[in-house]
Formats: structure tokens, C-alpha cells, sequence
């Protein structure tokens, strides 16, 4: 056996085996029952390395500015590692000298390293913010409208919330029915942001439901839940889940089966919020009836179900899916007024719950203690923010006023982009608006390992490494993990830190940077850090020759056992929630003064821009799902297996019912054309009936990679999303508000080009 080594990733724990500075297995590791097989990924050598700094030809010999068409397209020169951070900290002078720091745009955003010394975003962030501050962003794209709707019901943070959630260990042993709106998929659990501990959900699943918890997963997907335990599904329209709980309200109220109690005692606003639900306040009652038009249920199957739910223990979870849509944020506000009605609120197993199914780390109560972060200095208070999914609209609209969560705002005119540890030409929507307005700020920068669509599109590409070719420390919910080098980099490929640092050396910055230290020095530090404050801590020396350390209070299966809300019923005097009235607010005087029309003072239903059976579906009859991923995180590592391993027809598998494909005349294995009026891609057909008929699902991921009409020959489906706004509150991403139609794609089928290196030429004399 070769030389082994630890590391500690977004999804998961491992062991690296390497051999000649070559990786040559990859082992989950020995804690972990159940290890992710995206760790696999590392095994292979990939051609698309970034190995030297890399300047687009245009913009190294006619400056800023010039060509940004051909960005994507046009050839890169290799230079040195002098001459291009000379560059890079030349233009990011005349930015700031000529037009201020707000027309530098380093919202950096993805899942660049789950370690705590090499998050490329947080260095950056660090680096800029000593050099006079940048527009910034708000928010994330996978949980915009729930960050910004929570606080003004719960009266804490979104991600509070789940660090005081329900734990697994409580719901197996008292909820009776376990309601998930948005999924519950157990692919998803296997990816924690910031570090996955070892992979436990699906031990704590089967647990619960051997214990007697029985699963109701409503949704479009019917395996949109482990398929390891018996569930029940509830198909229902995407994007009307809403609809659905204000009738399981309505039906509560008519068979007074609401918890009067509970409301009277412990909400703020029910009167007014039940008016609208009967129909009081706008002649529309939320009847099962209404809502069965809406939802495509049988209005028997909403009425029996409302009455199960008063009856049973129930847990109601949401996931992230519903609040990425049109008006997402009354995904969270509705299913907390039906857990308002149902009273369960504080009690083991029953309440409210968000978002089992969407990390790995939910359940586990909130136990862990973080290891810090290499300090970032306060965000300038005039630096401009703008909520992360509205950074197409920031590039391509200067001048433009935004609402937002209250506030009002200028759109700057950027400049310059600086970006580290993401891929927005994967997560953003629109991915034509987004190529068009890319072409706007006269300077790119990206730091990245590979030739990403996003490098592809820089002017100045910076090479850096991966995580098993460096040294770093991270923490999941019950382990942390020395991230120990594996192999050298290849090329001429540089940590951040050391990229940084060099920036930081042309501002005469390095000193305060880098605080005399270096990357390796910084593991040290910040674990001694973490010892401080952790006394049972081994020493920093034995700590990296295990490997890992285990958090003493967390059981075996990394589980502590919480109730969410649970001090708040029992004490609601001495432990208030932190809302202006101190309850769970199902009427909110902050959002009223705002005076949104799609953002009303309490849960509504809204009609979204696009839904089957309603606006849109009269051209596009098919709901596209765009959800996560099982072979890979996002679009990390798609050129390798297993993401390569899944591919249909050399593109991205979308799946489509049999009777939806046969009316198409579509069989298994053929490409297909997905298209709308927003853009088109190619995938290749899987047909299954374990989703709705009138659904398909094309995950998120594929490379970015459109012809010369815009069409992704990979199957990016965010070239098929609308880029618009959940609501002026939150103003997050609605990519699940989705409408296409799919047929087979006739002619010569077009070869995948977003795996290839670019063209490199020699600097013209």
C-alpha cells in the first residue's frame, strides 16, 4: 500500500492513497459507513489543468476592454507568474484610482474548499477588503428566500434555524409522520457545505421508519426520497405546494381542528392570516377544491390528509427546492402556519422543520464548534450589496434601482470581476443573459484549477490546486479533519493564499495578509485556536498523525438530540422569539411597511409567472426539474468519473415518463432537445416512470458548452431558466419555475466541446 493520507471534503471524509505523486485509490474513511463515491473524482489526472497563468490574447496586447466578444473563445497566451499577478494588481490599481472600489464586483460565491486556511472566496475577500473594499452579495443561491423570509417569522437566521432543528434521534423515536415538501433525498445528505462529517442520514431513515415513522414524500419526483425505506408520495405540481398547505389550513379551520390554544398563546397575527384563508378578506376561500385545480390532488385526498396531520406526531419538513421558485419565500412562511395550526410547534417529533434532504449535517444538533477562519476584515460600510443571484442584472444593467429585504439600491457600474472558488456560468440562470452581459466589464480574473466555461471566459486565468496538494484543517458535525497534501501540484499551479499574497505584495500588503505566516503556519494557528476553546483537543502534533479527531459529545452515528422550539413553548415569557412579538409571526409589520405586491404581510398564494395548467402551459407543457446531482457537487469535477460515467449519449441524462416520451416519439438513449422561449440544450433521454408525466428532470451541472445559436450541447438546463427574482424581499434565484417542452433531436448530432483545453498561441512580437 502506498502512502496514505487524510482529507476532509464538502461531501465527506477519505483516505488518499498515493504512489509516485500519483493518487491511486481513493478509500472512504473509517468512520464512515457510507462514503460519497464523488471522492472518486480525485483519482484522475485531468488534461483540462490550469498549469501556467493564462492572459486572453486581446486583452494582453490591446489592453482592458478589448474584444470581450471573444471572450470564450479566444485563444489564451501562457506568461509568468510575475507578469501576470503585474497584470492582475496593475488593473485592479486603475480600477480603483479611475472609477472607485465599486466598480470592482468580487462577490466571490461557490464551494470552493470545505477547508478552513484555503477558501479561495474568504482570502479573497480578505485580501480586497485591506485594499479598499467591492460590490458585494447578499445571500446564497441555494437558500436566498429562506435566508431572508425565516427572520421575520421566527425571529432568528435561516441557518439558526437548522442548527436548532429537530434531531434525528428525536424524530425516531416520536414522529408519526414525517411530511416532506421539496424532497428528501438521501444523495443530497451525502454534501454538507463547509465540511461533511461521516454519512449517517440514511442509518437515522431506516431507524426512524423500522421505529414506525412513516414518510410522505410530496412532490414531482417519486424517488425524490431514499428508496432504502417504504414512503408514501403525494405528486403534486410543481411549484403549488403553497396552494396545498393553505388548503390543509382551510380544511383545519372548517373541522375545527386547529390548535386554538397554540395559536392564541404562541402567534402573532392568526386572526388576520385565517381571514384570508376562509376568504374573508378577498371572497377567495383556500378550500381543498381550490387548491385541487391548482395542485392536480384529489380535493378528498388534501382533506384526508389535513386530518391525518391534526391526528398523528407530524413533522413537516421543507426542503430547499420550493423556495427557489417564483415567490419562494411563502414556501417556509405557509408551512409554518400549517404547523401553527396543527399545534405540534416545541413538541418532540411534531413542528417544523427545514431542510432535511438538502445537507448532510441536518438533524444532527447544534453541537459542533467550528474551527475559525482565517480572520476577514469588516466589509467597508459604503460598499455596495446586492443579492447573490442578481449578479447578471449587476453586470448588465449599471445605474439600474433594485428593492431588496426593505432597502433600495443602484446597480454599479462594474468594471472588473474578480472571481475565486465558483462556476457562475453553472449556477446562475439564463446562461445567454449571463454570456451577454459577461461581456461588459472590461477586466475577468478567475482563480481556478480547470478549464471551467467560467476560466474559459476570463481574461486573466491564475492556476491553482486541489485539495488533496495541499495542507489544511475543516470540521464537519462530528469530526474534524486534517486535510494532509497527497501529491504536488502540477504546472506552475499555486495555493490562493500564495496567489493572494503575491497580489497582496504589490500593494505592500503582504505583511498585513499574510500576518508573517504561511498557509501551513495558518493550520497550526488555527487549530491551536480551536484548543483554546476545546481543552479535551489533542496536540496539534498527535492531531495530524490521526488524522481526525472526533467531538466528544456527539454519538456514534453524530447525533445529538434537540427539539426545535422547544424552550420557546414550554417558557414563551422567559424565552421569546426574536420577533417584534416575540411569537411566530404569521403577520409581520416589517414586511407591511414594505408594501411589495409580491411580498404581502402574510403567507399567500401567488400565482408564479409559469405553471402547468396555468400561465405558459399552453406552449410548454412539461415542468423541468433542475435539481442537484448524485454524481458529483454541482459541477465540480464533470470532466471525470463518476460525473463522466453517468453521461447519456456523451451528454447529461434527463429523465422522462414513458408515456410523456412515447407521445414524442422518444426512446431510451436517444439525444433530445429541451427548449423554451429563454434557450435550448441537448440530453439524452432515460425514461422512467418514478416522476409525474408531465415532469422531466435534467440535473444541474453539466459544463456550460452553447453552438453558435446558444444551444448547450451538454445539457446545462439553466440555459432553459427564467432570471428573475423570488420577490423584492429576497430577490433569490426562481429556477424552479420552469416550463419546456422536449422532443427528439433530428440531424447530426453535435459533439461536446466544454471538455476541451483551449487554444494557446505565443505572445505576437
Amino acid at each position: 500500500m502506498g502512502k496514505i493520507t487524510s482529507l476532509g471534503t464538502h461531501f465527506g471524509p477519505y483516505l488518499i492513497e498515493s504512489e509516485n505523486n500519483e493518487v491511486v485509490a481513493v478509500h472512504g474513511h473509517e468512520l464512515d459507513p457510507n462514503p460519497s463515491q464523488i471522492g472518486q473524482a480525485y483519482l484522475h489526472r485531468s488534461e483540462l489543468r490550469v498549469l501556467k497563468p493564462s492572459v486572453r490574447r486581446s486583452w494582453l496586447e490591446q489592453g482592458p476592454g478589448e474584444r470581450t466578444d471573444q471572450r470564450g473563445k479566444e485563444p489564451f497566451v501562457e506568461v509568468t507568474w510575475d507578469e501576470a499577478v503585474n497584470l492582475a494588481s496593475g488593473e485592479l490599481k486603475r480600477i480603483y484610482g479611475s472609477f472607485g472600489p465599486d466598480a470592482l464586483f468580487a462577490g466571490s460565491y461557490g464551494w470552493g474548499s470545505s477547508g478552513r486556511v484555503h477558501a479561495p472566496s474568504a482570502l479573497l475577500f480578505r485580501l480586497l477588503r485591506m485594499c479598499g473594499g467591492y460590490t458585494d452579495v447578499w445571500g446564497t443561491y441555494s437558500s436566498s428566500a429562506a435566508e431572508a423570509i425565516v427572520p421575520y417569522f421566527l425571529g432568528m437566521r435561516y441557518h439558526s434555524a437548522i442548527g436548532r432543528g429537530t434531531s434525528w434521534s428525536v424524530i425516531e423515536k416520536h414522529t408519526d409522520l414525517f411530511v416532506s415538501f421539496g424532497g428528501l433525498r438521501r444523495s443530497n445528505t451525502e454534501v454538507t457545505y463547509g465540511g461533511q462529517g461521516t454519512h449517517h442520514t440514511e442509518d437515522w431513515m431506516k431507524s426512524a421508519a423500522q421505529n414506525g415513522t412513516e414518510f410522505l414524500n410530496i412532490g414531482p419526483l417519486r424517488d425524490d426520497i431514499d428508496v432504502g425505506i417504504q414512503s408514501r408520495w403525494q405528486p403534486i405540481k410543481p411549484g403549488t405546494d403553497v396552494a396545498l398547505m393553505l388548503a390543509c389550513i382551510y380544511v383545519l379551520i372548517t373541522n375545527e381542528s386547529v390548535d386554538q390554544e397554540f395559536v392564541e398563546k404562541y402567534v402573532h397575527g392568526w386572526d388576520r392570516f385565517s381571514r384570508y384563508v376562509t376568504g374573508e378578506s378577498d371572497g377567495v376561500p383556500k378550500s381543498a377544491s381550490w387548491a385541487s385545480s391548482i395542485t392536480g390532488i384529489d380535493a378528498l385526498v388534501i382533506e384526508n390528509l389535513a386530518i391525518e396531520m391534526s391526528r398523528r406526531r407530524t413533522l413537516i419538513n421543507l426542503g430547499l427546492s420550493v423556495q427557489r421558485a417564483d415567490h419562494g419565500e411563502q414556501s417556509y412562511w405557509a408551512a409554518t402556519a400549517l404547523a401553527c395550526a396543527l399545534g405540534q410547534i416545541g413538541r418532540p417529533g411534531g413542528g417544523i422543520a427545514f431542510p432535511f434532504g438538502a445537507q448532510g449535517n441536518v438533524g444532527a444538533g447544534q453541537v459542533r464548534k467550528r474551527v475559525p477562519g482565517i480572520p476577514i476584515p469588516p466589509r467597508p460600510s459604503n460598499s455596495p450589496v446586492i443579492s447573490v443571484s442578481r449578479f447578471r442584472e449587476l453586470i448588465d444593467q449599471p445605474g439600474e434601482t433594485f428593492n431588496c429585504n426593505g432597502e433600495t439600491g443602484e446597480f454599479p457600474d462594474i468594471k472588473m470581476v474578480w472571481w475565486a472558488g465558483g462556476n457562475p456560468f453553472h449556477h446562475h440562470q439564463n446562461l445567454s443573459q449571463l454570456a451577454s452581459a459577461w461581456q461588459r466589464p472590461q477586466t475577468i480574473i478567475v482563480q481556478e484549477p480547470f478549464w471551467t466555461p467560467t476560466a474559459r471566459r476570463a481574461d486573466i486565468v491564475f492556476p491553482t490546486t486541489i485539495p488533496i496538494e495541499r495542507n489544511d484543517i475543516g470540521g464537519a458535525e462530528n469530526l474534524l479533519i486534517s486535510h494532509a497534501r497527497a501529491v504536488d501540484p502540477p504546472g506552475e499551479a499555486l495555493d490562493d493564499y500564495e496567489i493572494l499574497a503575491k497580489v497582496a505584495e504589490r500593494f505592500d500588503l503582504r505583511e498585513k495578509f499574510t500576518e508573517g505566516r504561511t498557509a501551513d503556519e495558518w493550520v497550526k494557528v488555527l487549530y491551536d485556536l480551536f484548543r483554546v476553546e476545546n481543552d479535551w483537543a489533542p496536540k496539534f502534533e498527535d492531531f495530524l498523525e490521526a488524522g481526525y479527531l472526533r467531538y466528544p459529545e456527539m454519538s456514534d452515528m453524530g447525533v445529538n438530540e434537540q427539539v426545535f422550539l422547544e424552550e420557546f413553548r414550554s417558557d414563551p415569557r422567559n424565552n421569546p422569539l426574536g420577533t417584534p412579538s416575540g411569537k411566530i409571526e404569521l403577520w409581520s409589520e416589517q414586511i407591511a411597511a414594505f408594501e411589495y405586491e409580491d411580498c404581502p404581510p402574510h403567507p399567500v398564494w401567488l400565482e408564479p409567472y409559469e405553471r402547468l395548467g396555468g400561465a405558459g402551459s399552453d406552449r410548454w407543457p412539461l415542468h423541468l426539474i433542475s435539481n442537484q446531482p448524485s454524481v458529483r457537487l454541482h459541477s465540480q469535477y464533470d470532466h471525470t468519473q463518476p460525473s463522466s460515467g453517468s453521461k447519456v449519449a456523451g451528454r447529461e441524462p434527463v429523465r422522462i415518463h414513458p408515456d410523456a416520451a412515447e407521445a414524442r416519439g422518444i426512446v431510451d438513449g436517444d439525444v433530445v432537445r429541451l427548449f423554451n422561449d429563454r434557450g435550448s440544450c441537448l440530453a439524452g433521454a432515460v425514461l422512467d416512470n418514478a416522476l409525474m408525466h408531465e415532469v422531466v428532470q435534467l440535473s444541474t451541472g453539466a459544463w456550460y458548452d452553447p453552438d453558435s445559436n446558444g444551444m448547450c450541447r451538454a445539457g446545462n438546463p439553466n440555459v432553459l431558466t427564467f432570471d428573475k427574482g423570488t420577490s423584492q424581499l429576497a430577490q433569490g434565484p426562481s429556477s424552479h419555475t420552469c416550463l419546456v417542452e422536449v422532443e427528439r433531436f433530428e440531424g447530426v448530432i453535435p459533439r461536446v466541446e466544454a471538455y476541451d483545453p483551449p487554444e494557446f498561441v505565443t505572445r505576437q512580437q
